[in-house]
């Protein structure tokens, strides 16, 4: 199986970014929770919430200490849990 992965990443208004999935899949995901965190008040400054991007080890990112999992991202676009985008990795923790 390959993995899907980020291709394209952009900064909406309103704690939101657009990003589209090598697979095709494409959409807006809703960060608000993220701007509570104390520890993330950097996103609040509006140039800095531009600059998101994709890393070189594909990671969604505004710098070394703030980025998302892609996988959790390709999730919420697509309603999936995580389990079953790796259905592999679940059985493999069953018989840990």
């Amino acid at each position: 199986m390959q993995l899907v992965q980020p291709t394209a990443v952009e900064a909406r208004d309103d704690w939101r970014i657009w990003v589209e999935y090598s697979d095709g899949v494409s959409g807006e995901v809703d960060l608000t929770d993220m701007g509570a965190d104390p520890a993330l008040a950097e996103l609040r400054n509006a140039d800095f919430w531009k600059s998101v991007r994709i890393t070189d080890y594909r990671a969604i990112a505004w710098s070394d200490d703030i980025e998302l999992c892609p996988d959790s991202i390709y999730a919420e676009l697509t309603g999936l849990t995580l389990d079953a985008l790796y259905p592999r990795s679940s059985s493999q923790r069953a018989h840990v």
